[in-house]
C-alpha cells in the first residue's frame, strides 16, 4: 500500500513501534487480537487496528500540500477535512478556512470565493452540486480532491447499481458529509433513500411488503428519498450500499434483512432480479478497527479509552462497541484526563461533554484498553497513553522502549 508523506508531528514514539512490529509479525493482517505493553505498574491492551487508514493520510497529504505549493493564494477546505479537532485546528493554524461546518452551516459566503482560490474537497467528498458550482467559479476540482478511493468506490457501486434498475438504499446517517454527497451521486443513476438503523429498514420494508400504505412514505422518508420516488415502482428491486464509517456488521444485517424481505416477497428462485449483492461497499478500515475491536472484548481490562473527535462516525461505533463490556470513555486527546480523579469524556448518546470522578484506579496491574478513530494522528494515542501514566505515577523512557 502507498505511503504518504504526512507531517512528523502525527507520528509516535510508542504507537509507531507497536504498528511496525504486528506488521512484521502479522504482514497479512490475518490476526486481529491485540497488543499488550505493561510499563510500570500499568498493562496497556491495544487494538490491532486503528488510525490514520489510507483515505485520512491521502487527504492529509494533499492539504499539506496545497499549502505548500501555494503560498500566495488563499487555501479553503469545503469543510472539516477529517472529524479530528487537533488536525483540522493544525491546518486552521496554517492559514486554511473552512467554508462549511460539518452540518452545512455556511460559515464563508459562495460569493466570496472566486476562481483566484484553491478549494480542497475532503475525504468525504462532494455533492454533484456543490461541486458544479466550484466548476462554474473556474476553480480546480482535481489537483486538490482528496476523496476517499473507497468512498468513490460506493459511488461507483451505486452507478452500477442505478444502471441496472435497481433502486439504491443508503445505510447512513443524513447530515454526514459523506452521506449526503453519495446520495447527491446516487440519486443522479437510479431512486434513491436514505435508511439510519435497521428501525428504519423495517419500516422501508413496511412499503415493499405492503404492510404499510404508500400515502404514509413521505412523512416516512421524503426528506431522504431522491426526488419522484414511487415507493410502488422503485421498491421492486433493490441494492443497500453504506456510509463508510457505519457499523459494519449492521450494514451486512441490513442487507441481509432487504434480501430475506425479497425472498419472502417474491421467492428465492426469483432473488436476483429483485435484490443486488453490494457487500463489497464496505470500507476495509472500518472493518479491520471493528474486527479489531470486537477482539478486545474477549479481553480482562479494568477501562478502556476510545480517542478521537466527537463528530467522527467510525469512532463514535468503536465506543459502541466497547461500552457494552467496559467502562469507556471517549476522549479527543490527552487535555480530557484532567487529573487522576476527574476527566472530561463525550458521551455519544446524549452528545454531550461529561465529566466524570474517580475513573482510574490506583490499584497495581490495572490494565487498560487503549484504541482510537481513523481521523486520529497515532500522536494522540501515545500522548493519552503517556498522560495516563503520569497519573499513575510511572517515568518511562519512551525511546528506549522494547517490544
Amino acid at each position: 500500500m502507498k505511503k504518504f508523506d504526512i507531517p512528523h508531528y502525527f507520528r509516535s514514539p510508542i504507537i509507531s513501534k507497536v504498528k511496525a512490529k504486528r506488521k512484521l509479525d502479522d504482514p497479512r493482517k490475518k490476526d486481529f487480537s491485540p497488543t499488550e505493553i505493561t510499563i510500570g505498574n500499568t498493562t496497556f491492551i491495544i487494538s490491532r487496528h486503528f488510525g490514520f487508514c489510507y483515505g485520512v493520510e491521502n487527504a492529509i497529504e494533499k492539504s499539506y500540500n496545497a499549502i505548500q505549493d501555494n503560498p500566495d493564494k488563499r487555501i479553503f477546505l469545503l469543510s472539516q477535512m477529517i472529524h479530528n479537532p487537533d488536525v483540522n485546528e493544525d491546518l486552521l493554524s496554517q492559514g486554511i478556512k473552512f467554508i462549511q461546518d460539518t452540518d452545512g452551516t455556511q460559515l464563508i459566503p459562495w460569493s466570496e470565493i472566486t476562481g483566484d482560490d484553491i478549494v480542497i474537497i475532503p475525504a468525504f467528498g462532494a455533492t454533484i452540486e456543490t461541486k458544479g458550482l466550484l466548476e462554474e467559479k473556474g476553480i480546480d476540482t482535481v489537483t486538490y480532491n482528496t476523496t476517499c478511493p473507497f468512498v468513490e468506490k460506493v459511488w461507483n457501486r451505486s452507478s452500477k447499481l442505478g444502471q441496472d434498475d435497481h433502486t439504491i438504499i443508503i445505510h447512513g446517517k443524513k447530515y454526514h458529509e459523506e452521506t449526503k454527497a453519495t446520495f447527491s451521486h446516487s440519486k443522479e443513476n437510479g431512486p434513491s433513500v436514505i435508511v439510519l438503523d435497521m428501525a428504519e429498514a423495517e419500516i422501508l420494508a413496511d412499503f415493499i411488503t405492503g404492510k404499510r400504505p404508500v400515502s404514509e412514505f413521505n412523512e416516512k422518508f421524503g426528506a431522504t428519498a431522491s426526488n419522484g420516488f414511487d415507493p410502488e415502482n422503485d421498491l421492486k428491486k433493490v441494492g443497500v450500499v453504506n456510509q463508510t464509517t457505519m457499523l459494519a456488521t449492521e450494514t451486512q444485517g441490513i442487507a441481509d434483512y432487504f434480501k430475506q424481505v425479497m425472498i419472502e416477497k417474491y421467492g428465492e428462485e426469483n432473488i436476483k432480479d429483485h435484490f443486488a449483492d453490494t457487500r463489497d461497499t464496505l470500507c476495509y478500515a472500518t472493518n479491520d478497527n471493528q474486527s479489531a475491536t470486537l477482539q478486545l472484548l474477549n479481553k480482562n481490562a479494568d477501562v478502556a479509552f476510545v480517542v478521537g473527535g466527537y463528530n467522527s462516525s467510525n469512532t463514535s461505533h468503536l465506543v459502541e462497541l466497547l461500552e457494552g463490556k467496559f467502562p469507556t470513555f471517549f476522549i479527543r486527546n490527552k487535555t480530557e484526563l484532567i487529573d487522576e480523579k476527574n476527566i472530561r469524556s463525550f458521551n455519544i448518546h446524549s452528545k454531550t461533554l461529561i465529566e466524570r470522578k474517580d475513573y482510574l484506579s490506583n490499584k497495581d496491574g490495572l490494565r487498560i484498553i487503549i484504541t482510537s478513530g481513523a481521523s486520529c494522528p497515532d500522536v494522540a494515542v501515545d500522548e493519552v497513553i503517556q498522560r495516563l501514566l503520569e497519573l499513575r505515577g510511572n517515568n518511562v523512557s519512551f525511546e528506549d522502549l522494547v517490544l
